[in-house]
């Protein structure tokens, strides 16, 4: 290619200023020498000259945007940036680097770093831009990591990318590089045989339920969030005198310094992170040569990607936010049949917005129920369908990743947008034609993309109820039976204001029975419940109970459920923290877990034995209904008819129907709500006022920053884009 691609469309402002041009030549000539020097790219030839030429004749400027070392993600972005450095000055580009900060959600977990999370996706999407915008950069080599960077950085490339073509600009061109999946941690055999021992003592000692905890959390790869589960076992060990504080403290430290691969890379588990994977995949911006790895990229990988980025440097076909625009069902349905992290529905959503759709999660959920996507990803923690293992099987040939999921989406009947742009620099069915190793069944050993699904529905659900607009659910996560458990169910309202209120609590192993106590359900409405969740009118032995004996039965036969509702967790109170410790908490708690469901304004990633329900709009701070419910309310979950009712505790006593309720709680509880209101403003300042979500949409239209919104709104009045 040479020194002869240009830049063929708009404004070039090194070819008017020279400040530019007296400034830039040094940091490439700095990025190239370094390449030379580390990575051994000795026949890289250049001058500050040629690099003045390059600026001066519009040659393509592409920033190798990465990520902080701080983030496991990144800790060996240098040398992937030196690559693609190397081999875009070869192309006849000019290679410059930056990098954001990202926030990693496990370093973040249980603490008030986890405010800043959501908001460090808007964050880093101004980031760029700003940079993309002062540096004049045409296009961008994206080291992808986890969290909220890789949507953040799609979201700012397709506004940009807006943007720039509005004013008469050359489209913003991109293609992103994952980094490599971090191999899950070992238990050394010394530590295994040693929580081993302690979970044989807990089971001499009476509690068995500490032993079966243990055992379950034993069975996983060991993974930053595994750690989460150990930790909720061990401290109810100590709360209940069996585990001295010393020895847990041990147990913890063993554990998390044989957790993580010195090389880094994106955690194994399906959350957040390989989620984005898929998705920004599924986008059409990953070039396959860079898309599932188990090491760093080696030169030829780099260079596949970046040569297929200038074919289509000019094309607006194949800009950022056409990409995003016309893979948008692909992206919908893989992340739907890939089993991914319910935020990633969020940040898809708000990725669709930042490309200038009109997009919200009724518009995913419609997609995905258009053609109904079955399940076609068969992880396990638990049986070594890792991420990691999925990449293993893509390195050696044996299929090929997100190019596999489309093709057995395609011959499960699932329609794909085949003709959309991809980073290759052709479409979707180009990639396709090619059928070598290409089907599922190239895996025989452990398989995790499959030819025929193991259930006919996947992904993410959208509820409506009565006391909220919209919420999501992964229904899809929990096996039949165990949804057969909640579905339909009455359960018993448990309130908390905030997180931190609600993990005090819920490693309390007695929970469920304290909850007899706070409760102010009567024996006529425990004996409702237990006509509506058994299916059959209580006998005359049940009736004859007192209300304790009555609670306690319930408890016993799994009749009694309860939904644990964590307010005050919204974009505005305070920034939609990810719920993952308060449902780890109820995970490692091995009879609460089969009677509880949760409901948050806050967000997660997983499921939870009962359903997780989050995303709730409106949130508590905005008034919504959320802020307004109280312990011994009586909630009824119809997941697969996907909606979630307050319902009437009168009717239900006098009649037995589950009507919802008819009243105004922002009325009856107004007082209350206002109460409420307040701590929530007061809590809200333990962020730092520069970094409060507000003038943001709510979850259900991704939380983006509402300029967005409204630039699209205006696009639409000018008819940009139709």
């Amino acid at each position: 290619m040479g020194a002869e691609v240009r830049i063929l469309r708009g404004d070039n402002p090194y070819k008017r200023e020279v400040q530019g041009k007296a400034n830039e030549p040094i940091t490439v000539a700095a990025l190239l020498d370094r390449a030379r020097a580390l990575i051994g790219a000795k026949d890289l030839s250049y001058s500050l000259t040629e690099i003045y030429d390059r600026l001066e004749c519009n040659a393509p400027r592409i920033a190798i945007i990465g990520g902080s070392p701080d983030h496991p993600a990144h800790i060996l972005d240098l040398e992937t940036t030196l690559r693609a450095a190397a081999r875009i000055w070869q192309c006849g580009g000019v290679p410059f680097s930056f990098s954001t900060p990202v926030l990693c959600d496990g370093t973040a977990q249980s603490h008030t770093g986890m405010c800043y999370s959501l908001e460090s996706r808007n964050a880093i999407a101004q980031m760029v831009v700003n940079q993309m915008e002062a540096q004049a950069y045409h296009g961008a080599f994206v080291i992808q990591g986890c969290d909220k960077q890789p949507l953040a950085v799609v979201g700012a490339l397709a506004a940009l990318d807006r943007t720039r073509r509005r004013r008469g600009d050359a489209p913003v061109f991109a293609t992103f590089a994952p980094a490599h999946v971090l191999k899950g941690g070992t238990i050394p055999p010394d530590l295994r045989e040693e929580i081993e021992a302690f979970a044989a003592e807990a089971t001499r000692s009476g509690h068995s339920e500490i032993a079966d905890d243990l055992s379950d959390a034993l069975a996983y790869v060991l993974q930053c969030s595994s750690n989460t589960q150990f930790q909720g076992v061990f401290q109810r060990a100590v709360n209940a005198g069996l585990l001295a504080h010393e020895i847990r403290k041990d147990f913890e430290k063993r554990l998390a310094v044989n957790t993580c691969d010195g090389k880094g890379g994106i955690c194994a588990f399906n959350g957040t992170g390989n989620s984005s994977r898929h998705v920004v995949s599924a986008l059409g911006l990953v070039h396959p040569a860079l898309e599932l790895l188990t090491e760093p990229p080696d030169q030829a990988r780099v260079n596949a990607a970046v040569d297929a980025m200038f074919t289509y440097c000019n094309d607006p076909q194949f800009s950022v936010s056409e990409m995003v625009r016309r893979n948008i069902e692909n992206a919908v349905r893989i992340h739907s049949t890939t089993g991914g992290s319910t935020n990633l529905m969020m940040h898809l959503v708000a990725a669709a917005i930042y490309a200038g759709l009109d997009f919200s999660i009724h518009d995913y959920d419609r997609i995905r129920r258009h053609t109904p996507v079955p399940d076609l990803f068969d992880y396990s923690l638990t049986a070594g369908r890792t991420i990691f293992e999925l990449a293993s099987q893509c390195c050696s040939g044996q299929i090929r990743g997100m190019e596999t999921v489309t093709y057995e989406l395609g011959r499960n009947g699932v329609p794909m947008q085949l003709d959309a742009p991809t980073a290759t620099g052709t479409s979707w069915e180009t990639r396709l034609s090619d059928t070598r190793n290409l089907a599922a069944n190239g895996v025989t050993d452990n398989p995790i993309i499959l030819a025929r699904p193991r259930r006919r529905i996947s992904g993410v659900d959208v509820l409506a109820g009565n006391f909220f607009e919209t919420a999501v659910v992964k229904i899809s996560g929990m096996p039949e039976a165990q949804l057969d458990e909640f579905d339909g169910k009455v359960s018993v309202v448990v309130y908390f204001e905030n997180e931190d209120e609600a993990n005090a609590e819920l490693l309390d192993v007695n929970l469920h029975r304290k909850l007899a106590e706070n409760t102010d359900l009567n024996v006529d409405e425990l004996l409702a419940i237990y006509g509506c969740n058994s299916g059959k009118p209580a006998d005359s032995g049940l009736a004859a109970l007192s209300r304790d004996e009555l609670f306690e039965r319930m408890l016993g036969d799994e009749i009694l459920k309860f939904t644990v509702v964590i307010s005050g967790q919204g974009p505005e109170a305070f920034g939609m923290p990810e719920m993952f410790t308060p449902m780890q908490h109820i995970n490692a708690n091995r009879h609460l877990k089969r009677l509880a469901m949760i409901v948050t304004d806050g967000r997660y990633s997983g499921v939870s034995y009962g359903a997780a329900i989050g995303h709730v709009t409106p949130e508590a701070m905005r008034g919504g209904g959320i802020l307004y419910l109280r312990t011994g309310d009586l909630v009824q979950a119809n997941l697969r008819a996907r909606n979630f009712i307050l319902i009437d505790r009168g009717v239900l006593v006098d009649n037995g129907e589950k009507v919802p309720y008819q009243g105004d709680l922002t009325v009856e509880r107004k007082s209350l709500g206002e109460m409420r209101l307040k701590r929530i403003q007061k809590r809200r300042r333990i962020i730092s006022p520069t970094n409060r979500m507000s003038e943001v949409t709510d979850a259900s239209q991704g939380v983006v920053p509402r300029a967005v919104v409204e630039d699209n709104l205006a696009d639409a009045d000018d008819g940009v884009n139709d």
